[in-house]
């Protein structure tokens, strides 16, 4: 990761660490990158989510694009998958999405696709850091050379027939409740539903700028749990806010997570014989009853680090098409070329229709360690969080956590890469125990969080 690029683009809060400023930089340097790169005028594709900020660094971004001679097709809202699909489909240079995920509305990002609708080799992210961050001006464009901005709003339709297209027959006579993450599936979700009959109903689908991921979505999902147990509903489903995540609940109002929903579409794909490389990919967050179940399943689970880039890494290199991480980001490689909460929605609720068992009963198949994950602010530079973590003092609480776990859990510490947070998670044969170490890690890591600040 360099000094503006993380794992998951240039993220910040709106007009104070990313402002327009920088987004119109961002965009200078990225067509002039990628006019290097392809030798011809690069179209881009931009889409973002429903944040209050996302048009004033979309405006900002677009000039910037333009003023060194890339087009640009403006797609509206539009899930961060639909960015990548579509730039594939329209032989685009590259795809930009403005979003910060299931961050809260003061956060906005900025990432980038390539041609190929995979996020940007770290070679040519350099390479656009490298230019926004140095002192000269940068060159633009002048008289025919400018870039244009064209609408790209009819496009979505493209991309959401693409989805129904990935199941067989439709999804009638399941009642479902979807929970939008007043984000960005709030302006596709109704029509992707519709076209494969599905019998659903809407929450958290009427964003105002400041309410995405408030209380709802994927990282909120008490309301949505109680509300599908109030309605009889069969099956909760809940995305983030730019929609490229997924998480479920059970007609009990339990949660069905991504280890969960990995273990049920690999044991359909091994039915189907379709599983490549004999298994899947997921990270080392991913829950030690899900390595069970694929140790007695005979299914090979490898673990990558945090961050969907490093699963897709490990996906193309090991030939696996299923991958993903337990916060629901999952990666139908078959279908698409980055995680893709909606793909997910429809082909879970497709198998738990074609089996003939209820949700609940697919993913009891997984029996879940008691895991607890608790967020310690901590510096801010990706450097400072590593060495944070590597300091005497957080290794040695680890190992003394290790040692009351007895054997029975693991300990995970890692550094956010979007946010100024150290993540502490503990799995252990007991919650009670798990909180116990995970708390005692955390406070050690708070301890020395302060003498390393000074």
């Amino acid at each position: 990761m360099g000094k503006l690029f993380g794992t998951d683009g240039i993220r910040g809060v709106a007009n104070e660490t990313l402002d327009g400023a920088l987004a119109y930089r961002i965009g200078q340097a990225a067509a002039i990158v990628m006019e290097q790169d392809t030798g011809k005028r690069p179209l881009f594709l931009i889409g973002r989510d429903t944040r209050i900020s996302g048009d004033m660094l979309e405006c900002a971004l677009a000039a910037g694009l333009t003023a060194c001679g890339a087009d640009v097709l403006r797609l509206g809202v539009a899930p961060t998958p639909a960015v990548a699909y579509l730039t594939v489909l329209n032989k685009a240079a590259a795809g930009a999405v403005i979003s910060a995920s299931h961050n809260p509305y003061e956060h906005n990002g900025i990432k980038l696709f390539s041609g190929a609708g995979y996020k940007l080799f770290d070679e040519l992210e350099e390479r656009i850091e490298e230019l926004i961050l140095s002192e000269e001006p940068l060159p633009v464009k002048t008289h025919g050379d400018i870039g244009r901005i064209m609408d790209g709003s009819d496009q979505l339709e493209h991309y959401l027939n693409h989805l129904a297209s990935t199941i067989e027959g439709d999804l009638s006579g399941m009642k479902v409740l979807v929970d939008c993450a007043n984000g960005a599936a709030s302006a596709t979700a109704r029509r992707l539903f519709a076209k494969v009959h599905l019998d659903a109903d809407f929450i958290s689908d009427a964003p105002n700028g400041i309410n995405i991921n408030s209380g709802c979505g994927s990282t909120h999902l008490d309301a949505l749990s109680r509300a599908v147990v109030a309605g009889g509903y069969d099956v909760g489903i809940a995305f983030d806010g730019d929609a490229d995540r997924c998480l479920a609940v059970d007609a009990t109002g339990e949660t069905v997570d991504g280890d969960q929903m990995m273990a049920i579409v690999s044991d359909t794909m091994v039915k189907a014989g379709t599983l490549r490389g004999d298994g899947f990919v997921a990270t080392v967050m991913s829950n030690l009853g899900l390595h069970k179940y694929c140790k007695e399943q005979n299914i090979k689970l490898l673990c990558a680090p945090v961050g969907d880039r490093f699963v897709l890494e490990m996906m193309i290199a090991e030939g696996m098409a299923l991958g993903g991480e337990q916060s629901g980001h999952v990666i139908f490689l078959d279908h698409m070329t980055t995680g893709d909460g909606e793909l997910t929605a429809i082909q879970l609720l497709s198998i738990v229709k074609q089996s003939g068992k209820t949700l609940h009963e697919l993913a009891s198949a997984v029996t879940h360690y008691p895991q607890i994950l608790l967020n310690v602010p901590g510096p801010v530079t990706n450097a400072d969080k590593k060495a944070l973590i590597a300091c005497p003092d957080v290794q040695e609480a680890v190992r003394k956590g290790e040692a009351m776990l007895e054997g029975d859990g693991h300990i995970l510490l890692r550094a956010s890469g979007t946010e100024a947070l150290i993540r502490v998670m503990v799995e252990a044969g007991t919650q009670e125990k798990a909180d116990e170490v995970a708390h005692m890690v955390a406070n050690v890591v708070e301890i020395a969080k302060n003498s390393f600040q000074n």
